[in-house]
């Protein structure tokens, strides 16, 4: 006999998809962010290297 009702584990299963999903977005945007950052500072720095560069000159 086949059981009666709802199907066991479906709603569990959906939170935990959704949730999993969240976090790795969560993670995928951390590290572009980390990423965009340190691309920035590391421009930053050049640009300061150049213009000490060129005022000593």
């Amino acid at each position: 006999m086949s059981k009666k009702g709802k199907a066991k584990n479906t709603v569990n299963k959906a939170k935990h998809t959704r949730l999993m999903k969240q976090k790795e977005n969560k993670l995928r945007l951390e590290k572009q962010r980390t990423k965009e950052r340190l691309k920035a500072i590391i421009k930053k720095v050049n640009e300061q290297k150049e213009n000490d560069s060129s005022t000593n000159n």
